[in-house]
């Protein structure tokens, strides 16, 4: 059964891991893999749902350890499905040839071959994976009992995953529209036949408020769910991305309650330094940082920032366009990218280059703060037509960014970053200085692409700078491979 099992994942859910390396393991320990599966314990349990947090880390080769390239796994391409095609990012500060797939994404000259597209669904649907077999344990109550497993440490663990496969969910329905909607672990290869199809985008986005909801009832009513492991899921980080979800659903009235909800416990704030959010010093620290993948050095295997690798590799550079959205002496432009430097201080997680060419960095990947939710809610009131509301919010998030320390140590001049008009009442202009404001607060980390989409200003602002950019590009390609291995029960986005 075990082969079955690993054979029809790999054939039709594409986890981006060879068959043959998964045959092959050695045992876990004095357990085989089939004694894990018939004979769970705790810490089997607790396994799986720790490695289902491993397919949102930056470390290098995570899904395999074999730099492949061809499959899109040797770091995980969010960065490159977001910051480099939404024109935030190019590939390398000197162009060359090396991984020309990458480039298709700042001409949109991609096809459904693209490397990009396959890693980005196997890190996902691995995740996935992990997870559905976490939530067959964990809602197994023969099995709870049999391992007289502490209720409070069954529903943390219960709410983590839950929220993990919302999460996972989030990213594939946003990239690809309808979805294979895999709930439970395939054990045989009709399941895996049955599941190789797209569910529709609405069912995919039932399951993920149906998710988030459970999981925000599993999860303690506190800062953070576990005070030893402080990088799990925590019940702000649910709130929270249930106000995302809300954002993309246009829900707005629910976008203003959820974040509502979210300031009443009195947990997260805007740091009065911008860089606090990135700084290794202050992980877990801060006030600000409401979800994180907590990377650590010195790990076997490696859990380290591989981000930081490959900027001294020459990637992850900015694009003009993105330099000049900043405002003059905007301190948060160096935060991003020093471009004498060349590198990012807020994936290196210092205010120096000494994490670059570091793979194992211990530099957290930021995925929610309490800026980017402040903004959301923004959003929402301008939404509504209570365009006070929204400039509010916007000038705090301004405020913040002006007030913070300079990477230099100094301060910003007067004048920087003046508040927006609060009297402003035109609609479209608060959203467009929304819109600005979101771009130079969130630069390069992985939001940009999406909020061009969401806001239908995708073909507008590509076009505008040159970039070949079509209608159908507001869904990505489904990968070819798994198309393949559907046998054709998976159909294609339109126009690939």
């Amino acid at each position: 059964m075990r082969s079955i099992y690993i054979i029809a994942t790999c054939l039709l859910i594409g986890t981006g891991i060879g068959c043959s390396k998964q045959l092959d393991k050695k045992p876990i320990g004095q357990l085989t893999e089939e004694d894990v599966q018939s004979n769970p314990q705790i810490g089997t349990i607790t396994s799986f749902v720790n490695r289902s947090y491993q397919t949102l880390a930056n470390t290098l080769n995570v899904l395999g350890g074999n730099w492949d390239w061809t499959g899109g796994t040797v770091f995980r391409p969010d960065i490159i499905l977001q910051d480099i095609a939404s024109a935030d990012m190019q590939k390398k500060w000197n162009p060359d040839g090396d991984q020309a797939w990458i480039d298709e994404f700042s001409s949109f000259s991609f096809t459904a071959d693209n490397p990009g597209f396959r890693g980005q669904w196997s890190f996902s649907y691995e995740g996935i994976a992990r997870i559905n077999k976490a939530i067959s344990y964990l809602t197994d109550e023969a099995l709870i009992t049999r391992l007289s497993m502490d209720q409070t440490l069954r529903n943390r663990m219960l709410g983590e995953v839950l929220f993990l496969r919302a999460y996972y969910y989030f990213e594939l329905v946003n990239y690809w529209g309808d979805v294979p909607l895999i709930l439970t672990p395939l054990t045989n290869f009709q399941q895996a036949y049955e599941v190789a199809k797209r569910a529709p985008a609405a069912e995919v986005w039932a399951q993920i408020v149906k998710d988030l909801g459970e999981a925000k009832n599993l999860l303690p009513n506190t800062k953070y769910a576990d005070n030893t492991d402080k990088w799990r899921v925590s019940k702000g980080a649910v709130i929270a991305m249930q106000a995302k979800v809300a954002l993309f659903q246009e829900r707005w009235n629910d976008v203003i309650t959820l974040v509502n909800e979210l300031e009443t416990t009195g947990f997260y704030h805007l740091n009065a330094n911008y860089f606090d959010n990135f700084a290794v010093a202050k992980e877990y620290a801060d006030q600000e940082v409401i979800f994180s993948y907590n990377h650590v050095t010195g790990q076997v295997p490696a859990n380290g920032n591989g981000l930081c690798a490959i900027m001294d590799w020459g990637f992850m550079a900015p694009t003009a366009n993105f330099l000049a959205a900043f405002e003059a002496n905007d301190p948060r432009l160096l935060y991003t990218v020093n471009t004498t430097a060349q590198a990012s201080y807020k994936i290196l997680g210092e205010t120096n280059t000494g994490n670059k060419g570091n793979e194992q960095s211990p530099s957290n990947k930021v995925l929610i703060r309490f800026a980017d939710v402040l903004l959301w809610k923004a959003e929402a009131y301008n939404e509504i037509n209570n365009p006070a509301a929204a400039i509010a919010l916007i000038n705090q998030v301004r405020q913040r960014a002006r007030t913070t320390v300079t990477a230099t140590g100094g301060t910003a001049p007067a004048g920087t970053l003046p508040d927006r008009n609060v009297s402003a009442t035109d609609k479209a202009t608060v959203k467009n200085w929304l819109m600005q404001e979101r771009r130079v607060e969130l630069g390069f980390e992985s939001h940009r692409f999406l909020d061009l989409k969401r806001w239908k200003t995708a073909k507008s602002f590509l076009t505008g700078i040159g970039r070949n950019f079509q209608d159908r590009h507001y869904l990505y390609p489904v990968p070819q491979i798994e198309i393949d291995r559907s046998g054709g029960t998976m159909a294609q986005n339109a126009d690939y």
